[in-house]
């Protein structure tokens, strides 16, 4: 079995992440094809969206992966996200399922509160996972309020600064959400301390969009379900 990844920017944090949480998922065996192209969050951030010409070389990279004879791409960037979602059609005509890493974690935010506190350090981030928490919502016949997060700074600070960084902005929405969401993959690894620290349910994207990969797979056939798997996750 082989699965494509779909990077706009990496650390080694986040690769480390996804691929634990992929092979967790799916067994030690799989091969794994990564592609980066770390132009294309550059113009995102640039431009404030995604425009015609980053998407194109997005939407080059799932083509490469179907080329490659990966089964299932998961694209790790949230700030794309919108753009992989009119990749769905042809994902369905082709064969090859398109999963984004960030959607089953929105929705697992909207089975755990109302209100839903999101963290990012871009504000091209949060805006797409703040609008999929609330297609979520709206999906599940669910009201919702969302308290947005944008941490300044953080760029560049290394992994102890970020995470004290992100702790003192968590610190600021804690008492007016029931989940708080990290929307950025690259943000996984402060999860447990930010949970800790607040006393809240926090959810990052890795793990879920795992499994999301799984059940995609396991939709086309791909992949037996693992029954013991399932229930213990």
């Amino acid at each position: 079995m082989k699965v494509g990844i779909v990077y706009t920017s990496t650390t080694p944090e986040l690769k480390e992440d996804v691929n634990r949480e992929l092979r967790r998922a799916l067994g030690e065996e799989i091969e794994i094809y990564a592609q980066e192209d770390p132009s294309i969050l550059a113009e995102v951030r640039e431009n404030g969206y995604v425009t015609a010409a980053p998407a194109a070389r997005l939407f080059t990279m799932f083509m490469n992966a179907v080329q490659e004879n990966c089964d299932a791409v998961l694209n790790v960037c949230s700030s794309v996200g919108e753009a992989a979602d009119s990749m769905q059609d042809a994902a369905k005509y082709l064969g090859v399922p398109i999963v984004r890493i960030d959607e089953e974690m929105c929705r697992e935010a909207v089975r755990r509160g109302r209100r839903i506190g999101v963290m990012a350090t871009l504000p091209t981030t949060l805006a797409p996972t703040c609008s999929t928490i609330r297609r979520a919502a709206r999906e599940c016949g669910m009201a919702v309020e969302i308290t947005e997060c944008l941490v300044d700074g953080a760029f560049g600070l290394n992994q102890e600064a970020f995470r004290e960084r992100m702790g003192e902005c968590a610190d600021r929405i804690a008492d007016s959400a029931d989940v708080i969401v990290l929307a950025q993959g690259s943000m996984a690894y402060c999860e447990s301390y930010l949970a800790e620290r607040c006393r809240r349910p926090v959810l990052s994207s890795p793990r879920f969009g795992a499994a999301a990969l799984r059940r995609a797979l396991q939709d086309k056939g791909t992949l037996m379900p693992d029954r013991r798997r399932e229930n213990h996750a």
